[in-house]
């Protein structure tokens, strides 16, 4: 239990953990079992006096001893006292390279990344820093949607964290333990993009066990797990190849349908901004107002292209007469300026 705590804070990984820590614990045993053996065989002392002069040399303190040791006993506690100097210096060895190597300061980064990731509420989980991983999270960072990311291989996310603004859990995402550890019960979402189906859909059920309510975005490769994932319950399956495969074709198709969608998606040279607006984010002077009544695009320039009904039902290029009511969601388009301007404007 204390193992697991101390994972889900600093990210200690099985070699920090075993090799330096076990290690020393297995010499610091076996100096303890060799002390006591060899008093007792040489000196023939009872398992108390044996014990106590075990300790006295280890610790090197110099207490007196039970009695003068025989010329054997001597010998012994020479080698022995050599053996653990050896283990002494080990420690010290151990300890220095935490401060030296900064393997210190990076366990008390990763804690406090820790601390910050149990405070998240409303967060987006995302599983795995490949590609598509990677360019998630950078959407998430300029949209300024707090995110934890998932990743087994540290190397991998030292890469990409350079700054502390970047909350990250090392682990294995198919885990229990590793999916609360990143607040899975709080987050609003997770996005899986790990490379193996198998490991995508794994997560959408485990994720969907511990929190029901969560939104699941899952990636798939092969066409057979899209399936797999939607029974597994995924919100959306996202397949890149596919999706790549047909802008690819599009822009010789389509070209200048894929430039209008390249500007939407922030690529363009004259970029734009999609951004949904919920009901409850106007002010109340706003609110239950048609569209001609807000006057959107006369106050801020950006263009309302759609309403998300409260039935789920999408209405798309709305009329002036269309009401936005509770439960609605508004889709507009516009440079940052005119989002910005709408921000200031109405909510």
């Amino acid at each position: 239990m204390v193992y697991r705590a101390w994972k889900k804070y600093l990210g200690w990984s099985k070699e920090l953990i075993f090799n330096r820590l076990s290690f020393g614990l297995l010499l610091l045993t076996a100096s303890l079992i060799i002390g006591q053996i060899g008093y007792t065989l040489i000196e023939e002392y009872s398992t108390i006096d044996a014990f106590y002069m075990t300790v006295i040399t280890l610790s090197t303190v110099g207490f007196t001893e039970v009695r003068e040791l025989s010329d054997a006993g001597r010998i012994f506690t020479s080698f022995y006292i050599i053996f653990n100097l050896g283990i002494f210096a080990y420690a010290v060895g151990t300890i220095t390279s935490y401060f030296v190597e900064g393997e210190f300061a990076e366990l008390y980064r990763r804690y406090t990344i820790g601390r910050k990731v149990e405070r998240l509420q409303d967060h987006v989980i995302v599983c795995g820093l490949g590609r598509n991983g990677s360019r998630t999270c950078e959407e998430l960072q300029n949209s300024q949607h707090p995110f934890v990311v998932i990743e087994l291989k540290p190397e991998i996310v030292e890469q990409y964290a350079v700054t502390d603004e970047i909350q990250y859990v090392i682990g294995d995402a198919t885990t229990d333990e590793v999916l609360q550890a990143a607040g899975v019960e709080r987050a609003e979402a997770i996005i899986t993009t790990l490379p193996r189906d198998a490991d995508n859909v794994f997560i959408t059920l485990t994720a969907r066990e511990l929190n029901p309510n969560i939104k699941i975005i899952a990636r798939a490769t092969d066409e057979r797990a899209e399936k797999k994932l939607h029974r597994a319950g995924a919100d959306q399956v996202v397949m890149p190849d596919a999706i790549g495969g047909v802008h690819m074709a599009r822009l010789i198709t389509q070209p200048s349908v894929i430039e209008f969608l390249n500007i939407l998606s922030g690529t363009g040279s004259n970029s734009l901004k999609l951004e949904d607006i919920m009901y409850d984010e106007l002010q109340k002077l706003y609110q239950n107002k048609t569209l001609r009544e807000l006057n959107i695009r006369q106050h801020t320039g950006a263009t309302v292209i759609g309403f998300r009904h409260q039935s789920k039902r999408f209405t798309f290029n709305p009329h002036g007469d269309l009401k936005f009511e509770v439960g609605d969601t508004m889709i507009i388009v516009g440079t940052e300026q005119n989002l910005q301007a709408f921000r200031d404007y109405y909510t």
